[in-house]
């Protein structure tokens, strides 16, 4: 059994103290170099702790807080990821609104962009698709849920308060032949974002300032007890 498959069980299952444990040591190791990795500003709002990678599945760590200035964002909130997402909160609480895309060439009010990620960035590329969308639902998620999102699912993530740290585990599986999409202006043109690391002292300041908010966290729910993904490899 893989990390990956190890940390996607423990999340099926709901075993909270596992998953809170397992997140706890690696912002441990991250802050103090024991894990070797640069925090990423994202453009959507949070800072992204790349954890693990192999093949078509990745496992990252999620931060939002008022402490890390963010990304600026050229396209409006609303994407659809080209990969399955299975999360779990791990401090603080996110809305999750499905947005309702509808094809419209007579008054639309966004155009879809194709995103395409690379090392170097983010190429923002404009389709001929043009759109006007709405809310369809709105879901709240707090420290010791877990939630998904299948790919090519147009959302957008909330945070209501914006002071307090949400912090969230993703796994991701890429699906094949799907592509990254966003919303944007009418009129926006195509270009290239790049993304802001953060360099060794501010990562490690983030990890250890995160791994104070999860292990304030009390899990109050565990179902099972799967194998425990702390125990995997990173």
């Amino acid at each position: 059994m893989t990390f990956y498959s190890e940390l996607a069980e423990a999340i099926e299952h709901g075993a909270a103290a596992s998953i809170s444990r397992w997140a706890q040591g690696v912002l441990d190791d991250v802050a103090v170099g024991r894990h070797p990795i640069n925090a990423v500003s994202h453009p959507l709002g949070f800072l992204c702790l790349p954890v693990h990678r192999s093949g078509e599945q990745g496992v990252c760590i999620h931060l939002w807080g008022s402490r890390w200035q963010r990304a600026a964002l050229t396209t409006s909130p609303a994407h659809c990821h080209s990969w399955e997402l299975r999360s779990w909160v791990l401090a603080g609480e996110l809305h999750n609104q499905i947005v309702r895309v509808i094809d419209d060439t007579e008054s639309p009010t966004h155009r879809v962009f194709e995103v395409h990620s690379s090392a170097a960035g983010d190429q923002i590329r404009p389709t001929g698709r043009l759109v006007r969308h709405e809310v369809a639902t709105t879901v709240t998620y707090r420290a010791g849920e877990p939630y998904q999102l299948s790919a090519g699912v147009f959302h957008q993530t909330l945070v209501p308060d914006t002071e307090e740290l949400v912090a969230t585990v993703a796994l991701g599986t890429t699906r094949a032949g799907a592509v990254d999409l966003s919303l944007g202006g009418l009129r926006t043109t195509g270009h290239q974002m790049r993304r802001v690391s953060f360099d060794v002292r501010r990562t490690r300041e983030a990890a250890a300032f995160a791994r104070q908010a999860v292990a304030a966290q009390v899990p109050d729910r565990s179902i099972n007890t799967p194998p425990d993904p702390s125990t995997g490899q990173q």
